[in-house]
């Protein structure tokens, strides 16, 4: 998926968490416990200040200085107005950008096109969040994902952040695979392998001791523990899948 298809689909998510009613502000969120959906839109509204924070800052700075400088977001009745401006100068900030541009990031210094995907999948799961809040007062069901956006969504958790949890933090995982496939026609197809001595990603259809499949939707929400581990498909050593459910917690 290109940053141009990226930031159409963010600036899509956007709208949509933009379209939340204040009249929902102070529902429970089922997957954040003691979060509001009030607190889940500062949240991101955060996020966001911060990814526009991290273009305009030196990358040799580091994440924490990048923080450090973000103002907080409103609360209360202008906390949707807030947000709106925020993720509009975000948007705006992104289509100007030099996608090279060296940047700060999570994962070190990388470039400015790391930020376009990190808060379209932050962005994504995060509106999940607020319209599950608004479904479990009887409103609407959320929105689906677009399977594209999704299916890159599972690879980047996979690729950039699974692969950065030490081994020891996943005992129950170590000698063992994973075949993670989503079966919705996006063909995303991950091997992730805990044989080494770090974690390893590889995109490849490859057999592994157990395999989770599901749309791309599904994966995504599994995955970042926003679904429960029954909504996936398991093949083979449903005990290696469950310890990844249970264990990476990101």
């Amino acid at each position: 998926m290109t940053p141009d298809q990226q930031l159409d689909l963010l600036a899509a998510e956007c709208t949509r968490m933009g379209s939340l009613s204040l009249d929902d502000a102070s529902a429970p969120v089922p997957s954040m416990p003691d979060w509001t959906v009030e607190k889940l839109v500062r949240h991101v509204t955060f996020v966001h200040r911060m990814a526009r924070a991290a273009l305009s800052a030196p990358a040799a700075d580091g994440m924490a200085k990048v923080v450090a400088a973000v103002d907080k977001p409103e609360r209360g009745p202008a906390v949707l107005d807030d947000y709106a401006e925020a993720a509009a100068a975000m948007l705006d900030d992104f289509r100007r950008v030099d996608l090279q541009q060296p940047v700060a990031t999570w994962a070190g210094e990388g470039t400015a096109d790391y930020w376009i995907r990190r808060q379209l999948h932050e962005v994504t799961v995060h509106r999940f969040d607020a319209q599950d809040a608004v479904h479990a007062r009887g409103g609407a069901e959320p929105d689906a994902a677009d399977p594209a956006g999704a299916a890159d969504g599972v690879a980047e958790w996979a690729e950039a952040f699974l692969t950065r949890v030490p081994l020891e933090r996943v005992p129950d995982l170590r000698g063992r695979t994973i075949h993670l496939h989503t079966d919705d026609g996006t063909d995303m197809e991950l091997f992730v392998d805990f044989t080494g001595d770090a974690v390893a990603v590889t995109r490849e259809h490859r057999n592994g001791d157990v395999a989770l499949r599901g749309s791309a939707q599904d994966l995504l929400l599994t995955v970042w523990r926003r679904r429960p581990f029954e909504t996936l498909d398991v093949v083979g050593d449903e005990a290696v899948g469950r310890a990844l459910y249970d264990g990476v917690r990101i």
